[in-house]
């Protein structure tokens, strides 16, 4: 199975952010737009794996509070010049990084690895070629991106809403030609 631990969002700022996304959508035909129904925040991704029982109960120790979360702001990975992933902002407070760090440290005996650097909650909304922050060989750079973020710059930087986070997920993650489906394997309440 292909799993990831991950934040849902509030649907009022799941609407907001729709809304958001099909007005830059005409703009970059040429990228894969995310669908509102897979909108999440990802806390840890697992990739595939056969260990879903040990996973299950390694995030029943989890221990963590409510995470405040304020959806604000877009960006481009890796760069603006060179953009590969259209995403927007998350700001939170200091809960999240402490629940990330908590699952990172659950599941390390069972063989994942937390990601390198810093973690930086985003919000994916379209990601061009593979998507990776290096392209892959003969890969071309999709230009709606850069119409997309010529866009953003005559615009304010928008503002989608907050909310508190009161359980993170476990996810299985199936890929396919329309895209990625996703399945709530899971709740983990926090508080």
């Amino acid at each position: 199975m292909r799993l990831f631990v991950a934040l849902d969002i509030d649907a009022q700022i799941r609407r907001r952010i729709t809304e958001f996304r099909d007005q830059m959508r005409p703009l970059a035909p040429d990228v894969r737009w995310v669908g509102p129904e897979t909108f999440h925040v990802t806390l840890q991704f697992l990739g595939e794996t056969k260990k879903v029982d040990e996973i299950r109960q390694a995030l029943h120790t989890v221990k963590g509070s409510p995470v405040q979360l304020a959806f604000r702001n877009t960006g481009f990975f890796p760069t603006p010049k060179v953009p590969r992933v259209f995403w927007v902002g998350i700001d939170a407070d200091e809960h999240l990084q402490a629940l990330v760090t908590a699952i990172g440290e659950a599941l390390q005996p069972l063989g994942f690895e937390s990601d390198a650097g810093p973690y930086k909650p985003h919000l994916t909304l379209a990601r061009a070629g593979s998507g990776r922050p290096r392209p892959a060989s003969r890969e071309q750079l999709a230009p709606g991106l850069k119409e997309v973020r010529a866009r953003l710059e005559t615009l304010p930087q928008p503002e989608f809403g907050t909310m508190t986070a009161h359980e993170f997920c476990l996810y299985q993650s199936k890929l396919s030609p329309a895209g990625a489906q996703y399945t709530k394997l899971e709740r983990y309440p926090l508080g």
